[in-house]
């Protein structure tokens, strides 16, 4: 959730209670397609459970927020699969069929298709279990049901027609929760904020500063070969680190003789965010010029003016009719993708990708 907390302050949930989550889900899901005649062994099951487990383990400290600016170049998918090659080591190849699932080498593809696609056992957990901790009720999605629609057609996942309106449900679910709640603009804000302190420890690491902070932190910051991270062994710095490693450095970096490391962490300790405009179009290049020239001249210093106005963009696509097609078995028995079903006219909208431009400055 990153720093949602900052808006819904029931959103203290973690990503082992989504993991124990989604490996309860599968649970549910292997029974019910074994009582509909699907052929599932106890090794198969216990995999897709392994792997449900496993999914986000290479998830860091404060989730999406930061991914990028800690490790940069490498995605926390690869990460899992980097850590699950560890334990699958350790464990003498006992996740050898897991870790098939996951990268989808495995040959039965439904298995794949429950772990990662349009509706997934993922999104069944996260999406209820974010919208209990929020409040948000736009979100709570009927799991129960749609994993009982669920069903195997040559080894691929599809749902029972019948189900058309519970995936409704779920699509719009989905969308109102990214709007609502994951890009909600408070929570963006401090995400950026929090984004832009870990660059500026970065930058002055990299010019020789010395900085109080986490060690594990300070180490995966200090390092330029995030991309060999296993091979490197910075794994074990990157496994080490939480939330608490984070909060200690940026409340450590108050002290810092930096000002703008030292302000920004005040900002973020204190809640004292940027302003934040969104539109549906970019922000011109001249009005960014101009209003980094003006916050330069309060600050008495052009860097601070560079560092504190900044702009980006934001995207929401519900539904991808070209990847992880979500296939709907009608009446007859013909499997067609939800897309050219009849009763997703009204959903086209959510295969659109809809982008939000923001900008961030400090308040007046």
């Amino acid at each position: 959730m990153g720093l949602s907390v900052y808006v819904f302050p029931g959103a203290h949930h973690n990503r082992f209670e989504h993991a124990l989550g989604c490996m309860h889900l599968a649970q549910k899901a292997l029974a019910s397609l074994c009582e509909k005649g699907v052929a599932i062994s106890t090794e198969e099951s216990e995999a897709l459970q392994i792997a449900l487990l496993f999914h986000d383990i290479g998830h860091g400290p404060f989730s999406h927020a930061i991914e990028k600016a800690l490790l940069p170049g490498i995605a926390h998918e690869q990460i899992s699969e980097g850590l699950m090659r560890e334990i699958n080591n350790e464990f003498d190849g006992a996740l050898e069929m897991a870790l098939s699932i996951f990268n989808n080498s495995y040959p039965r593809k439904f298995f794949h298709q429950l772990l990662v696609g349009q509706v997934d056992l993922d999104r069944l957990d996260y999406l209820k279990r974010d919208s209990f901790y929020t409040g948000a009720q736009e979100g709570n999605i009927n799991s129960s049901r749609l994993i009982s629609m669920m069903q195997v057609v040559d080894d691929q996942l599809v749902f029972e027609q019948k189900a058309s309106y519970s995936l409704e449900k779920f699509l719009l679910a989905r969308r109102l929760m990214y709007w609502q709640v994951y890009l909600h603009k408070t929570s963006l804000v401090s995400e950026l904020l929090l984004v832009k302190i870990l660059d500026r420890a970065r930058l002055l690491l990299s010019e020789g500063k010395l900085l109080d902070g986490s060690k594990h932190l300070l180490t995966l910051l200090s390092s330029a070969a995030s991309k060999d991270l296993f091979t490197t062994h910075l794994w074990q710095n990157f496994v080490a680190l939480d939330d608490a490693d984070v909060w200690y450095s940026i409340k450590q970096w108050q002290q810092q003789e930096d000002f703008i490391l030292k302000d920004l962490s005040r900002r973020l300790i204190q809640r004292d965010l940027f302003q934040i405009q969104m539109q549906n179009s970019d922000f011109k290049a001249q009005e960014l010029a101009a209003l980094k020239k003006q916050w330069g001249a309060v600050y008495q210093d052009s860097k601070v003016g560079e560092a504190y106005v900044f702009s980006g963009s934001v995207t929401n696509q519900t539904y991808s009719s070209d990847k992880h097609k979500l296939l709907l078995m009608d009446g007859a028995g013909n499997i067609i993708p939800i897309h050219q079903h009849e009763s997703f006219t009204a959903l086209m909208k959510y295969t659109k990708a809809q982008t939000q431009y923001y900008l961030c400055t400090p308040k007046n």
